[in-house]
């Protein structure tokens, strides 16, 4: 019955947003009505709602326009429900969305948490946007829906994945493929993807614990892999030589060398080594040559 009560709520929705102006109070309902509708949560807690919330919107001429408040303005609702779903959340709900992050983030991200500024999470209520720290200066919302509106499509069989059973695979692959969605993005979004990515990382590396023990060395070394491939993207091919000629040979997990062929053949490839290239070419994988070819275009 609960079901069916949300599939029609996503309906009523989907068929009326542009005439939708009240924003969401139930973060739950708002996460599945943005992984269906493939968008990003726009939120921020109760408490930012008892007074005035000034931002700025750019019109059509490029001007920019003082909103007297974000909340109760009836042309800048629609517009934030075309790009995200927003959502209001209870200060009541604190503590335990508190505990979840708590020891687990970066010091900017629960900087970011705590504060009273829009935060764009994804489905799984990960913050996207922390390095878009809160300050006195009035936020403009044509500029974080220029940044932050995504459609999520690429990643939806991972976030779905994720949401039906968390363990290291769905943590793993999750990271995995943000990784490869920061790809398809402006580099000025770039980093952030990256820094949610690292979110998943670090669940997985917790989540390898609750594998059977034979396999916890090979998860963590594939984590670690997977981390020096955000250096790839970050346009720090030598920092990954510099950590890959740091393992151990004898330590690396057999199934994990495609992955390590993977790397150096696109950190020689990206700093033009064609002697080290050719040797590592011939260990990768025809769809690996795809996306390590990507990763060399974006360093051009």
């Amino acid at each position: 019955m609960k079901n069916l009560f949300l599939k029609s709520l996503f309906i009523l929705f989907a068929v009326n947003i542009s005439f939708a102006q009240a924003w969401m109070t139930d973060l739950d309902i708002a996460q599945k009505l943005a992984l269906v509708q493939n968008k990003m949560v726009l939120m921020v807690w109760e408490g930012a709602t008892e007074y005035p919330y000034p931002i700025f919107v750019d019109d059509d001429k490029g001007n920019l326009v003082y909103i007297e408040n974000l909340f109760t303005d009836e042309e800048v609702s629609p517009l934030i429900w075309e790009h995200f779903v927003p959502v209001i959340v209870s200060e009541d709900k604190y503590g335990l969305m508190y505990y979840e992050v708590k020891g687990k983030r970066s010091q900017r991200y629960i900087d970011k948490f705590n504060d009273n500024s829009i935060k764009i999470m994804d489905v799984n209520g990960n913050i996207l946007n922390i390095s878009n720290s809160y300050s006195e200066d009035i936020q403009n919302i044509t500029k974080i829906i220029q940044k932050y509106s995504l459609s999520t499509t690429f990643i939806t069989p991972e976030l779905k994945g994720y949401q039906t059973e968390k363990s290291f695979y769905s943590a793993y692959y999750l990271a995995s493929k943000y990784l490869d969605f920061s790809m398809y993005v402006n580099e000025n979004l770039r980093s952030d993807l990256l820094t949610l990515s690292s979110v998943y990382i670090d669940e997985a590396k917790a989540l390898t614990k609750k594998e059977i023990k034979e396999d916890q060395l090979l998860l963590q070394q594939r984590c670690d892999l997977l981390e020096l491939q955000q250096y790839l993207l970050l346009k720090r091919p030598k920092k990954v030589l510099r950590q890959l000629k740091k393992m151990d040979a004898e330590s690396i997990q057999n199934k994990n060398r495609t992955f390590i062929a993977f790397l150096y053949y696109t950190a020689y490839s990206i700093l033009e080594n064609e002697k080290n290239t050719k040797i590592w070419k011939v260990e990768v994988s025809s769809v690996n040559l795809k996306k390590a070819q990507l990763i060399i275009n974006l360093n051009s």
